[in-house]
Formats: C-alpha cells, sequence, structure tokens
C-alpha cells in the first residue's frame, strides 16, 4: 500500500518535491534543492528509490545531483560528463533515465553518457555521435538537445532516443550502433518532396505504453504519432486534437491505450494553450478518439505553455495525472484526469514533473 506519493519537479531555479498521502488532497511543498541550479530533469529510480536531478548551464557546466533520502540530503557529479578534447562542450544534462543497473544522461549538444555506479560517474556512449547523421543535426528551439530517454523494460540492451532536432534513433546492442527510427513522421519545414526524411525531425516527446515495449507515441514539431513496431513507422493520430503542435506526452500506468497530452496552439503563434483555454486532452484507444479534460483548469485568458517533460502520472489506482506550466504553477488530477487542482504556483518555470510513489 503506498504511504506517500512525491512530485518531482525540475525548475529554473532548482529542484522542488511535493509530498502527499495516498489520497492525493493535500500537498506539502519542499525546495529548492541542488543549489538553485537550472535543473532540467528530475527522476526517481523506483528499485532503489533514490533520486536524479540533472541540469546545468555553461556557467556552471553539467552535473547530476542525487538524494538517498527523499530530498533532504543531496550530492552531485560530473565525472566522465565531457567530449574529447576540441569538441563543443557538454553544456548540460537534459534529461536522465534509469535503465537496468545504470543510470543513461542525455545532454546538450546531443549525446548519451551511462553511470553504472548510481551517478558517481559517467561514460560516454560513443556510438550515438559517430552515427553518419550527426553532421546534419541541427538545433531546435531549446538546442540541439537529447530530451527522450526510453529504455526497454525487460531487454538491457535495447534504448530509444529523441533528439531535437535529429529524429528518433534505437540501439539494440547497447549503444554500440543505432538507427534511425522516423518513417512517417513529417517535417514540414523541409524543402517540398523531401519532409519525410530518415533523419532530422523534431521530435518533441516520446514515451512507451505500458506492457507493450513496441508501442510508442510521440509528439513531434509536425504531428502526434504512435508506432506499433518499435519506431520502425508511425502513423498520424492527430485528428481530432485541436493543434498538431505540442511538447509532452504522458502515458497511463496500465491501460497501453491510454495516453494524455497538453496541445498548444502551434510553434509561430505564441505556443499557448489554444484559445487561452486550458485542457488536457486524452485518449483511451490509442489516438482514434481523443477527449478534451477541462474540468478545474482555466478556461479565459491562460497564456501558459507546457515543456516536454512536464507531464506525468502516478501508478496508483485511479492513475494521477499531473502537469507543471512554464508561469510555475502545477496541476494535478487524482482521478485520472476527469477533475483538477492546482497544486502549486508562483515557482520558478517548470521544466520536468515525474512521481515517486513510496510504498510503506
Amino acid at each position: 500500500m503506498a504511504s506517500k506519493v512525491l512530485l518531482l519537479l525540475g525548475t529554473k531555479k532548482g529542484a522542488f518535491i511535493l509530498e502527499s498521502d495516498a489520497d492525493r488532497r493535500d500537498w506539502a511543498l519542499r525546495g529548492p534543492f541542488c543549489e538553485t541550479w537550472p535543473m532540467n530533469h528530475v527522476v526517481a529510480d523506483p528499485a532503489t528509490g533514490a533520486i536524479f536531478a540533472g541540469g546545468g548551464n555553461e556557467w556552471f557546466g553539467p552535473a547530476v545531483w542525487k538524494s538517498t533520502d527523499l530530498g533532504e540530503t543531496w550530492t552531485h557529479s560530473s565525472d566522465g560528463l565531457t567530449y574529447p578534447a576540441g569538441e563543443t562542450p557538454v553544456k548540460a544534462v537534459w534529461s536522465l533515465a534509469p535503465g537496468q543497473g545504470c543510470l543513461y544522461a542525455g545532454v546538450e549538444p546531443a549525446g548519451l553518457f551511462r553511470s553504472d555506479d548510481g551517478g558517481r560517474s559517467w561514460r560516454h556512449v560513443e556510438g550515438l555521435r559517430n552515427h553518419p547523421s550527426r553532421a546534419d543535426w541541427q538545433p531546435g528551439g531549446g538546442g540541439l538537445i537529447l530530451h527522450s530517454l526510453v529504455p526497454h523494460p525487460t531487454d538491457e540492451r535495447q534504448l530509444w532516443v529523441a533528439i531535437s532536432a535529429g529524429g528518433v534513433f534505437h540501439t539494440a546492442d547497447g549503444g554500440a550502433t543505432w538507427h534511425p527510427r522516423n518513417r512517417g513522421t513529417r517535417a514540414d519545414y523541409m524543402p517540398e518532396g523531401q519532409n519525410y526524411p530518415e533523419h532530422g525531425q523534431c521530435v518533441h516527446c516520446i514515451v512507451m505504453a505500458p506492457g507493450m515495449p513496441d508501442r510508442l507515441y510521440q509528439q513531434n514539431h509536425c504531428g502526434m504519432y504512435r508506432s506499433d513496431d518499435g519506431g520502425r513507422t508511425w502513423s498520424s493520430i492527430e485528428a481530432g486534437l485541436p493543434s498538431s503542435f505540442g511538447f509532452p506526452a504522458a502515458a497511463h500506468p496500465r491501460d497501453p491505450q491510454t495516453l494524455y497530452l497538453l496541445p498548444l496552439n502551434g510553434d509561430s503563434v505564441g505556443r499557448f494553450v489554444p484559445d487561452g483555454k486550458a485542457a488536457v486532452w486524452r485518449t483511451r484507444d490509442g489516438g482514434e478518439r481523443w477527449e478534451a479534460l477541462r474540468d478545474g483548469l482555466p478556461q479565459q485568458n491562460a497564456y501558459f505553455g507546457v515543456l516536454r517533460q512536464a507531464m506525468a502520472t502516478d501508478r496508483l489506482e485511479p492513475a494521477g495525472v499531473y502537469f507543471g506550466t512554464n508561469g510555475g504553477a502545477l496541476y494535478a488530477s487524482a482521478d485520472e484526469g476527469d477533475g483538477w487542482t492546482c497544486i502549486a504556483q508562483h515557482l520558478p518555470a517548470i521544466l520536468s514533473v515525474e512521481t515517486l510513489v513510496v510504498d510503506g
């Protein structure tokens, strides 16, 4: 039985933690942690309960912070988070993901690192940046970043990553070799006749459906997609959505057919919720149909955005759903999105939201 639920927030001014019991009605805020460094992604390893926060910038450099006591104390390390001499230095850690006995970090400029000692030291997974497409990778609006890390749940050698703007890549041999997995996704900014390239797409987020490792959902700069073959091919599922543009996606913890999105109005018209009316969009059938969930969300003068890692679900029954805004507000639903409550305001811009359920 769950004894507490933790929401792990990465913000422009450090990491924060909100804590509640299993009812998820009242929340207590702690932080800021990590000496108010910019924290792009804060995650937990469910196997150990350790919390990791990745971030930095050109002034601080990159680092991964770690807490083994649910945020009471923190240490950090950048040992090994570096490229060879002569290459553009690593600016910041952008994403983290626990693997099977390891921890992955995606960085800017786009690249992949792995730790096998709980974040104390890191080694560069060179195979990805050795891919022949690397010379064609271009920075998106947030920079040239590796922002999505999706380890296979049972095969430690498989991993999917997403690079903005480089596309989705997959390895089946632990990172030695990589293959683009972008067939069927558009790149509307490319010349006519070249807008379905093998690589170069501006991916915003990829997530895996629970219990179905070959089902991936992708929010792209140019559409919303689903793959049922591990990314080898993608099909559009944007029909019924108010916009083909957005950043975050969050999978239901148990139902592979259920997905949550928060579309924005477009890339060049403000990047805020359509018509200034907030809604989370939910599908219960893998993207065939979508419904807008608005109860408790502001329906006028809402001009916020939600970034690519700032939406998450918890594993309770019913599942909780959460998202944070670039204006520093955090919204929560304890009933799978049917009703919403604002549980925190006036925080720094929220860059990531993740959950940790502690059993006790």
